[in-house]
């Protein structure tokens, strides 16, 4: 048995031994007596009697030992911005923030939402709330005022930190107005509302109701706030789910178990050590930006760098393919992690760039949000030369379920697999249709997790116990299992590859075909940069798959014979690989396929294009010239 596999194997076979050696990672008020509460599945209360903050644990315990050391490094190619937080002045501007709240009437228990750009004082805001036991709700930055409106009912805050303006590309996004038309249409209307002002839009306030965090940190400049000692089993946060469509689905996550799993993760996964620098390219708007810009680099006394700006361009905003590697270089990263979407965007930069600057702090590069191609996790891996590993999670899980836990044993990735189970995690493969186990190597089935789940996972669904339980818990026959409402393979080494939504399956002519297989065939062909599958109603086949794809030569967009060669060799590719019937009924060239800003493709919206259907709130797409010009070639057939 290898060195991992036995720390697994502790981890699932006796959880409570485990996680209480790992909960010496973190500072306790009240250490716990009573490591888990399992006696109500499929709810989980780890460390139940013990109390801890998680700002203590981010940020005043590391006071004394790394006091003047790096804790927040913010480079925005936005605005040309590039300065560094010690532990210490981090640790005065969450004081000020939080003594700023209070002053506004938030207390223990109360929720804060957060809507903001990847600014430090987003980062302040949560520490703040963190410290004073309020639970924070951050909604994605730019998020239309229905989708944020909606939000603001279901968390109903005491406060809302917002800003004027965020930027994208060298396009200022006005906050305040979306802001201010959210509140109008909402049902709960915050007494308060806290906002940066950048300097990028003009902002109307609205008197008795918006106050300038400028003016009111001037107030409360030397304002001490200790932390306030929270149960272990409290609510640090909600975070609600990407996609949601009607009554948002708010994952609640608690305070100890949190922490622990992510100082654990800091230790084991990624292997990261105090004083180094951590490099996360998300978005606090995602559970990403949450645990691996936030608290988890934090947390594990490291550096964390917050980035506000695209993988494109420069500090002087002039275009710059480079600007990632050059800032692991200045700040000596040792760990970063990004989305396989974002080393596409960058694959089609100069490939001397990789070269250009000094990577030899770099010790790995983990990605996740997307399944990680073969192709583009080989040009990566041959350009950095450091270990690229894939991880995969979810919003609702908090840290990674399926990866490679360097810290414990260096294993080798496998392209295509995310890796093995992480410790904690009881993962299986389970038939949809009957819940039977599946062992053997390559049987395709649904990934599921067996509780108890581990700390750090959702505790349930914000005010909704039931919701929680029958979403995420009753989907598989006869069996009370989380389902990750993902298809899955293992390998005869224990590798798991995710092969694509169990609701993203196609159904053409009563063949079940996943996207994710079809599109990794097709971006295997050498000429393909990236590529998006969806499935597309049809009236003779039920649904045929229809294939976007971002040439790497630009070409094919423009040339019609040379789109209709690539395109011939496209189809022949995936007839070889998959069979005919996994054939794309129409493959199409594009300049670039639609996507969040934290890289997640936007199949649903592509889809919903496809059959001329609405395609829903697109507030957080990147780029609306993507699925315009998908909109257009299909108007033009």
């Amino acid at each position: 048995m290898s060195r991992y596999e036995e720390f697994y194997r502790q981890s699932v076979d006796a959880p409570e031994a485990f996680w209480a050696e790992q909960a010496r990672l973190i500072d306790w008020k009240t250490p716990p007596t009573q490591v888990l509460d399992a006696s109500r599945p499929p709810f989980a209360r780890w460390f139940v009697d013990g109390t801890t903050n998680l700002c203590h644990n981010a940020v005043d315990r590391h006071l004394a030992a790394r006091g003047d050391q790096p804790a927040l490094i913010f480079v925005s190619t936005e605005t040309g911005t590039e300065k560094t937080y010690s532990f210490r002045e981090l640790h005065a501007e969450v004081q000020r923030t939080a003594a700023s709240l209070i002053a506004l009437g938030v207390a223990k228990g109360d929720r804060v939402l957060i809507y903001m750009p990847m600014v430090p004082e987003a980062a302040f805001a949560m520490l703040a709330c963190a410290r004073i036991g309020a639970i924070h709700c951050v909604v994605f930055g730019g998020f239309a005022s229905g989708s944020l409106a909606a939000r603001i009912e279901d968390a109903e805050p005491k406060v809302v930190v917002s800003a004027d303006a965020g930027s994208r590309g060298g396009k200022v996004i006005a906050y305040k107005p979306l802001l201010d038309e959210a509140i109008r249409i909402s049902k709960h209307k915050p007494p308060a509302v806290l906002l940066t002002d950048r300097g990028l839009a003009p902002m109307a306030l609205t008197a008795g109701r918006d106050h300038l965090a400028a003016e009111l940190n001037l107030k409360h400049g030397g304002t001490e706030v200790p932390c306030t000692w929270l149960a272990a089993t409290g609510i640090s946060y909600t975070i609600y789910t990407s996609g949601t469509t009607g009554k948002p689905k708010g994952v609640q996550r608690d305070v100890g178990g949190y922490a622990v799993a992510l100082a654990a993760s800091m230790k084991h996964i990624f292997d990261g050590r105090p004083g180094e620098t951590y490099f996360s390219t998300s978005d606090i708007g995602w559970v990403v930006g949450h645990s691996y810009i936030v608290y988890g680099p934090l947390i594990g006394g490291m550096a964390t760098l917050m980035y506000e700006g695209l993988p494109t361009q420069g500090i002087d905003k002039q275009p710059d393919g480079g600007i990632w590697w050059r800032l692991v270089e200045k700040y000596k990263v040792t760990v970063m992690f990004s989305a396989p979407t974002a080393v596409r965007v960058l694959k089609k930069q100069d490939p001397a760039l990789l070269k250009k600057y000094d990577l030899s702090s770099l010790r790995a590069l983990f990605l996740a949000g997307e399944p990680l191609d073969e192709p583009t996790a080989r040009w990566i891996a041959g350009g950095l030369g450091v270990p690229i590993i894939d991880n995969y999670w979810q919003t609702e899980s908090g840290w990674p379920i399926i990866t490679i836990a360097n810290g414990v044993e260096q294993k080798p990735s496998k392209f295509g697999s995310p890796g093995v189970p992480m410790y904690g995690f009881r993962v299986k493969i389970l038939h949809e249709s009957t819940g039977e186990e599946l062992t053997g190597a390559n049987e395709k089935g649904v990934v599921v997790i067996e509780g108890p789940t581990p700390p750090g996972f959702m505790q349930t669904v914000w005010k909704d116990d039931k919701r929680f339980v029958d979403s995420y818990w009753k989907s598989i026959p006869g069996k009370m299992v989380y389902s990750t409402f993902d298809w899955g393979i293992r390998d005869e080494d224990g590798y798991f590859y995710i092969l694509g939504r169990t609701d993203d399956v196609i159904n053409v002519a009563g063949h079940r075909l996943g996207t994710r297989e079809i599109e990794e065939s097709i971006s295997g062909h050498a000429g393909v940069a990236e590529v998006a599958v969806v499935g597309v109603a049809d009236a003779l086949k039920g649904q045929v798959a229809m294939a976007f794809v971002v040439p790497r030569d630009g070409g094919a967009v423009t040339n019609a014979g040379a789109a209709l060669k690539l395109e011939g060799e496209i189809m022949k590719v995936v007839a070889d690989q998959l069979g005919a019937l996994a054939r794309p009924a129409r493959v199409r060239f594009v300049n670039g396929l639609p996507k969040t800003r934290s890289g997640k493709l936007l199949r649903r919206a592509i889809q919903a294009v496809c059959e001329q259907r609405d395609p829903g709130d697109l507030t957080t797409i990147d780029d609306p010239a993507t699925l315009q010009q998908i909109k257009q070639l299909l108007s033009s057939d």
